[in-house]
């Protein structure tokens, strides 16, 4: 028996390019192939390392029983015709750091990444997951060009996750039955909305009191330095994975899911010109709405001042790269 064919049938399959094959990158595009939503290419400046990782990803698709292409690359020709286009790539916070400790180094990372991936994949998408992740949004959102609609960076949706998981580990109950909203920056000063919280519809502030509301919120605030205070030797990455993933897969498939991402403002919640974390609706054509949720006072000082955070940082960032 034989097959035969008289000419290629050449399919145009989605493809989302990871700049990054560090811990995060590499579990995102396990994460995504494996999902079946689109064909990878990961990008990385060490050589061998992403054609490894591929071959290795690729050599399990047979178990795994999926048949996306996977490519490792130094070469961001390679990464021509994406769709969307997530960085990952930057030094990853060691014990003590903060997100912002960062800045310097991954700023030029960033800047870097983006302007050459846009110049390959013009019309494409861009997640950014570099920390501190709502300064690296915005300096890619420089870099690009692009219209604020096809640029976000990954923080509410791992943000969110986290307090879930606090607030399911603290009722006992199926974390898949919590639901949760986190507002600005990620960070210290990140927003979790408490009365958005729900276990199955029932707001937790009827399951739970004050002072145990409290102690969720601050480690939730905290769940990243945590993680990297208990490895030592990195900091987290399955939930960074799954979490960019899930934002992949709402625009890939235009589901249309109001997932929290930081976003560029424009007025939105009285904020101009800064990437924070807000609610948006995510489809094919990136960020299809902001939804402005009517806020307390003390919730909207709250976002304000993490907005100010974020805005002081832009500055220092911008500062950096023209003095270097």
């Amino acid at each position: 028996m034989s097959f035969s064919s008289n000419s290629p049938i050449l399919c145009n399959l989605p493809r989302v390019t990871i700049v990054g094959a560090g811990r995060v990158g590499s579990t995102l595009a396990q994460r995504i192939a494996e999902k079946n939503l689109a064909d990878v290419v990961l990008l990385d400046i060490i050589a061998g390392m992403p054609q490894g990782l591929a071959l290795d990803l690729v050599e399990a698709r047979g178990i795994e029983l999926h048949n996306r292409q996977i490519i490792g690359t130094n070469n961001y020709a390679d990464t021509s015709g994406s769709q969307i286009v997530v960085i990952t790539a930057g030094i990853p916070r060691k014990p003590g750091m903060s997100r912002d400790d960062l800045l310097k180094t991954n700023a030029k990372i960033v800047v870097e990444a983006s302007k050459n991936a846009i110049a390959h994949s013009p019309n494409a998408i861009f997640i950014v997951v570099t920390n501190p992740l709502d300064v690296m949004t915005y300096l890619a959102w420089e870099a690009t060009g692009l219209p604020r609609s096809r640029i976000m960076g990954m923080a509410g949706v791992l943000d969110s996750a986290r307090f879930e998981t606090f607030i399911a580990l603290e009722l006992g109950v199926l974390p898949a039955d919590v639901k949760a909203m986190v507002l600005g920056s990620h960070g210290d000063l990140m927003v979790p909305l408490s009365r958005y919280a729900t276990v199955n519809g029932i707001p937790i502030t009827e399951l739970l009191d004050a002072t145990i509301i409290a102690r969720l919120v601050e480690r939730t605030r905290n769940g990243g330095a945590e993680i990297v205070e208990l490895m030592q030797t990195g900091g987290a990455f399955f939930a960074p994975a799954s979490a960019t993933s899930v934002m992949v897969e709402s625009i890939l498939l235009n589901q249309s899911r109001l997932l929290p991402v930081a976003a560029y403002l424009q007025g939105e919640y009285g904020l101009e010109d800064v990437v924070i974390g807000v609610p948006c609706r995510l489809g094919c054509g990136g960020i299809e709405r902001v939804l402005e949720l009517n806020l307390t006072d003390e919730e909207r000082e709250a976002l304000h001042t993490s907005a100010q955070s974020v805005r002081k940082n832009i500055e220092r960032s911008q500062e950096i790269l023209i003095n270097n």
